[in-house]
């Protein structure tokens, strides 16, 4: 599930066809409509953002993020927020772009854990990395291990550019 629209969103939905699963996209109703991407199975529009929020984590086992603006805040800090209240449980977030996230993580743990606005236990969800194998293998290994989930390894498709051609 993406916000389906062009650019990384295009490219999850098209790794999701790839891989035979299904792809959906999110929509937020805005001025300056974005068109769904050519890889989507099911295109949703919402009107309100919180909706779209709650039904991107509601059908979800896990969240990336990666660098953006006050939108992909405004759903990080909504998931954190359902995480630390006990909404949702053993739900992974990948922050993607260590050099992107971090000064955002030094506000958070040198202001708010401080301040003891949030306690430092609150961060554990998260893995920053720039690893996209560590990202799926950080979501695989909670949908594992906590929904029950199996993973089914499947025969690599052929890239369009392979490395040495």
């Amino acid at each position: 599930m993406t916000g389906g629209g062009p650019g990384l969103m295009e490219a999850a939905n098209r790794g999701a066809k790839e891989a035979d699963g299904v792809s959906i996209g999110c929509n937020i109703v805005l001025p300056q409509e974005q068109k769904p991407n050519p890889y989507l199975d099911k295109w949703v529009e919402f009107h309100y953002f919180f909706v779209r929020k709650l039904m991107l984590v509601k059908y979800s086992y896990g969240f990336v993020a990666a660098p953006g603006g006050f939108g992909t805040l405004d759903e990080l800090f909504e998931v954190a927020t359902l995480i630390q209240t006990g909404k949702i449980k053993n739900f992974p977030v990948v922050l993607l772009g260590v050099e992107y996230w971090t000064p955002l993580l030094e506000f958070i743990r040198g202001s708010l854990v401080m301040n003891a606005a949030i306690n430092p236990q609150d961060l554990e969800h998260l893995l920053v990395t720039d690893s996209p194998a560590e990202a799926v293998g950080f979501i695989q290994k909670s949908a594992t291990e906590h929904f029950g989930l199996r993973y089914v390894p499947r025969r690599p498709r052929k890239l369009l550019f392979e490395s040495g051609v």
